[in-house]
């Protein structure tokens, strides 16, 4: 019954086609297609439009039919570095891969995926027990990422690569016999991420060579071991709290063939800049002192021309409500295009996109929408001033509200307060975007350049008006 009541009220959020494709999912599904779910990859397969589904998982996760797992991946294998229930629990400056031996700083641009598990109050499912998995499960649903294209044929791949895999209980700890091909190998372990390089080469010995290996959760990564084709007896033990899966692997063709196939994912950027996110989970904010890098966000600023005038004109009330109004309008646009309103300040609005293209088509459309409804209340009132910024910046809190911070958003500020009204300017980080340039192109709108001195920049800036 209250299964029936929560799918109900998801009806009623999200659209319907997402919904009923969530439900039937849920219903029969297997189990693997409940754990992390890739809600780009579930919206292709069903042939949904990304941000409906989008919105539709978050309005689920919501309701507590699913967890959100925010994931740091690393971008060389595809794996899984480190997993949280929300932005909170990204808390280093910087993740190591063992397995790639490289370290990785936590952009949310690609460096940190968002999917769905289905909670276990609703169904239950093997991987709310990781560490009950069969070893190729285990890689399948918690080692690799979403974004790792990981098709029907993984696990015969797999196996093709491994000369050996065990699993080991907590304290057990056991030997084996292989024979090594003159090939790089990585003894690896997915849930310790304990890994120790096998560099295989020279003449092929027949002496048996020996190594041993104690998998923990400290484990620090070792050199290169210099070994030869050959018998080889490997000892392992299992120095953790937790079942491991220790497996000897060659890192050729299989192997990389399994990690090359990659497709898009939720990021951790894209789900900040969608307007349902922000409404609905506020409180997954940043702590006061995380400050997470994006490489790229599109900021765009509006201001509202003459809006003192409009409440002498016309008073406070009426002034107030044409205001909520375009408003509305504006917020609306956002979403369309794949941004988030991020603050209103008096009659001017914030708003992020996770491209140029997109944050230019939102100020495109926000600009006929003014005139529309200038004509629609046979006045002049709703005027807008745009300026569009993109590049680097840091995610912050803010007021206890998920914030931007960083020379990117002044630029942006600032850029909006030169517009002219019924202007859209915009930097050359815009409109020399690939994507930008083919929208102005077939918008038949044209740049015209306007280099600006900026306030607090000693540097000539250039920027474009959009006209």
């Amino acid at each position: 019954m209250q299964a029936a009541a929560l799918f109900s009220a998801l009806r009623q959020a999200a659209e319907p086609a997402v919904a009923a494709a969530i439900e039937r999912l849920v219903a029969q599904g297997p189990d693997r297609a409940l754990c992390r779910i890739n809600a780009l990859a579930f919206a292709a397969s069903h042939a949904l439009a990304e941000e409906p589904t989008i919105a539709g998982f978050l309005h689920a996760a919501k309701l507590g039919l699913f967890d959100m797992s925010w994931n740091v991946l690393c971008p060389g294998c595809g794996g899984v570095l480190d997993s949280g229930a929300n932005l909170k629990s990204i808390h280093q400056e910087q993740y190591h891969c063992a397995l790639c031996a490289a370290g990785y700083e936590p952009s949310l641009d690609e460096r940190v995926e968002v999917s769905f598990t289905v909670s276990p109050r609703l169904r239950a499912i093997a991987a709310h027990d990781p560490d009950r998995l069969p070893p190729f499960e285990y890689y399948r649903q918690v080692f690799f990422s979403t974004g790792v294209d990981l098709r029907d044929d993984f696990e015969e791949r797999f196996a093709a690569a491994i000369l050996a895999m065990v699993e080991l209980q907590p304290g057990e700890k056991t030997a084996l016999s292989l024979e090594l091909p003159a090939q790089f190998a990585i003894l690896f372990d997915a849930v310790t991420h304990s890994v120790q390089f096998l560099d295989v080469q020279g003449e092929p010995t027949p002496q048996t060579q020996v190594l041993s290996m104690v998998v923990s959760n400290g484990h620090e990564l070792n050199e290169a071991v210099r070994l030869r084709p050959g018998p080889l007896r490997l000892a392992l033990q299992n120095h953790s709290d937790r079942r491991v899966l220790p497996n000897l692997c060659v890192a050729g063709d299989n192997l990389h063939a399994i990690l090359e196939r990659r497709r898009p994912f939720l990021t951790a950027k894209r789900l900040l800049t969608t307007q349902t996110f922000r409404d609905l989970h506020r409180t997954e904010s940043l702590t006061v002192d995380q400050r997470l890098k994006l490489a790229s966000l599109t900021f765009l600023f509006t201001d509202l021309r003459g809006s003192t005038a409009l409440y002498e004109r016309v008073g406070d009330l009426a002034a107030f409500d044409l205001v909520r109004a375009h408003f509305r309008v504006l917020q609306d646009i956002v979403a369309a295009e794949q941004g988030a309103v991020v603050k209103t300040i008096g009659d001017a609005v914030m708003a992020t996109f996770p491209s140029p293209d997109k944050g230019l088509s939102a100020a495109l459309k926000m600009r006929s929408a003014m005139r529309d409804l200038n004509s629609q209340r046979r006045c002049d009132d709703f005027v807008l001033k745009i300026g569009i910024h993109e590049g680097p910046c840091l995610a912050v809190s803010l007021n206890d509200r998920q914030d931007y911070f960083g020379q990117t958003v002044n630029i942006a500020s600032r850029v909006q307060g030169l517009a002219d009204p019924q202007a859209i300017l915009a930097t050359a980080s815009v409109v020399e975007d690939e994507a930008a340039r083919e929208l102005l192109l077939r918008s038949g709108v044209a740049p015209v350049r306007r280099p600006v001195f900026l306030r607090g920049m000693a540097r000539e800036v250039p920027i474009f008006a959009l006209t």
